[in-house]
């Protein structure tokens, strides 16, 4: 009878120990624990540590409560601007409702992936290619508003998003690059310009002060030629003053005389010599009144009249023969 009753002791510890072991549920601390009793939801969440289920009445399923880091594929989109891109972005979420994330939804990693890459497809097209390189943080704020609104249905909170890299094609990489060089280029014209227009204003200042103290120039050129004998090469170079260079061109330039007023000369007929006006004629203001051909014979001189034209000595008669005019005397002789 002892025997009969140890060995029932037996079985029935024995069939305890196997129900325990297969009604025993260890929850770790990082995770929540959802009993389903006949597909429906029993009780509160398990909390973590040892919990017993039923077995093949209960079924008991363990949500993570860590954050999960999930990278959202990359999206190539269009911005506002018509540029296209390639978008690659990061979302950090924890799941803070176990009940809801197992019964709401079919797979919350799943969803909040979609939505992620939803939401940033819908980010790149409100936003301008500029956004999207220096003001990264509007846009993480407004994409993890978006993803959030749906996800908190879901058990799901949305700790923070991030876009990790933007793609641009090629030829708008090139272009960004020169529209940089361009703007540095600038930069550095504008930044010389200035630096020569300080130098002008103390030049001026160092030339006023060197008028007044015409040794003061004489100093700085025995320092440039100091400065310029210290780099130990064979040349020397000197300033050579303009001045000196301007008075050297003037005095290569010809002396111009006045010149002598030159009285027209009258075109004689060729074969006819004129004689020499004597210089008593001359003093007197007289003219000859004759000429000298090649042959030796005279000829009369046409005369001048008061008026300064010139009227013929000699008249033709009817007959061919030549005869001397009567030179009439002038008005008030």
């Amino acid at each position: 009878m002892l025997q009969e009753l140890l060995g029932a002791a037996a079985a029935v510890a024995a069939g305890a120990a196997v129900y325990l072991a297969a009604a025993a549920r260890v929850v770790r601390q990082y995770e929540r624990g959802v009993v389903l009793r006949l597909g429906r939801l029993h009780g509160d969440v398990r909390p973590p540590g040892l919990t017993l289920v039923i077995p093949a009445v209960d079924r008991l399923r363990k949500v993570n409560l860590q954050i999960v880091t999930m990278p959202v594929p990359g999206q190539e989109g269009i911005t506002r601007d018509n540029v296209t891109v390639r978008v690659d972005a990061v979302v950090y979420f924890r799941v803070v409702d176990a009940a809801a994330a197992i019964i709401n939804v079919e797979d919350y990693r799943f969803a909040v992936s979609q939505m992620a890459q939803t939401s940033l497809r819908s980010i790149i097209g409100k936003s301008e290619l500029d956004d999207l390189l220096s003001n990264r943080e509007k846009l993480n704020e407004g994409l993890e508003l978006m993803i959030d609104s749906p996800a908190v249905g879901w058990g799901v909170q949305i700790d923070r998003v991030e876009i990790k890299d933007v793609s641009l094609p090629d030829t708008m990489k090139r272009s960004m690059a020169r529209q940089a060089e361009a703007d540095r280029e600038r930069r550095a014209r504008i930044i010389n310009a200035d630096a020569e227009l300080q130098a002008s204003k103390k030049l001026a200042e160092a030339a006023k002060e060197m008028s007044e103290q015409p040794a003061a120039l004489q100093l700085r050129l025995l320092q440039t030629v100091v400065a310029v004998a210290a780099e130990k090469n064979s040349t020397l170079v000197l300033p050579f003053p303009v001045e000196l260079l301007r008075f050297l061109e003037k005095a290569q330039q010809p002396v111009q005389q006045p010149l002598v007023q030159q009285q027209p000369v009258q075109q004689q007929p060729p074969g006819v010599v004129q004689e020499a006006v004597p210089q008593q004629l001359a003093e007197k203001g007289q003219q000859p009144v004759s000429q000298r051909s090649v042959d030796g014979e005279q000829k009369p001189l046409p005369q001048q009249s008061p008026e300064g034209t010139k009227q013929p000595l000699t008249q033709q008669s009817p007959d061919g023969t030549k005869q001397p005019l009567t030179q009439e005397p002038p008005e008030g002789a």
